[in-house]
């Protein structure tokens, strides 16, 4: 690919996240009919919020992608970065949908969670090289999986749909860290660690109600 190739599909792919209705290439996972309850209105926020903190981390997950696969000169490298965003599109449709359902909306700043996102990538990409940038993932997604993992706890016992969605992402997430592992990803200094962790920190906090 041209520089003006991968500017053009890194621009395809931000047009395509942010404005378009994201389709998914599996089923939605579906929780047990008798697992689900109705929800009261105070736990429909709750789910909404939730769920929209969870749709704004995958609009970064795209961005993430997107950037590292235009950076890297490896075709190997970026077929990888490709599919796991091809399945983050799943989690990306996942959550609007439950978002829809539960009659919440996605987050407002959606165009500067992916801006900052993508922006994160490309310089992890670009400066520190492919065994950095599969490190970057490896480190992202984990954290994801723990950011996951305390959703779970969080979200309401009959909010069956929205825990089943969850689920799936986590185990999903843990995956993608373990194949970027498996591929070479060096491991992160404790301050890079630490940074990422806050920067989370700033949007799930911001996202949850904005």
């Amino acid at each position: 690919m041209t520089t003006t190739d991968r500017v053009l599909s890194a621009a395809d792919s931000a047009l395509r996240t942010l404005f378009a209705q994201p389709r998914a290439a599996r089923p939605t996972p579906l929780a047990s009919a008798s697992a689900e309850m109705p929800l009261s209105e105070p736990e429909r926020r709750v789910s909404g919020a939730l769920m929209r903190v969870n749709h704004v981390g995958e609009v970064c997950a795209q961005a993430l992608y997107t950037a590292q696969a235009m950076t890297t000169n490896d075709p190997v490298l970026r077929q990888h970065l490709d599919a796991a965003a091809r399945e983050e599109t799943d989690h990306l449709a996942w959550t609007r949908q439950r978002l829809d359902e539960l009659g919440d909306r996605p987050s407002l700043l959606n165009p500067l969670w992916y801006a900052g996102a993508f922006g994160i990538g490309w310089l992890a990409g670009r400066v520190g090289g492919d065994k950095l940038s599969l490190g970057f993932v490896v480190e992202t997604e984990r954290q994801v999986e723990a950011h996951l993992a305390s959703h779970m706890n969080r979200l309401p016992a009959g909010d069956a749909a929205s825990r089943a969605i969850v689920a799936q992402m986590k185990e999903d997430e843990a995956n993608h860290a373990r194949e970027a592992a498996a591929a070479g990803g060096t491991p992160l200094p404790a301050p890079v660690r630490g940074l990422m962790r806050l920067a989370a920190k700033v949007m799930t906090t911001t996202a949850h109600r904005i």
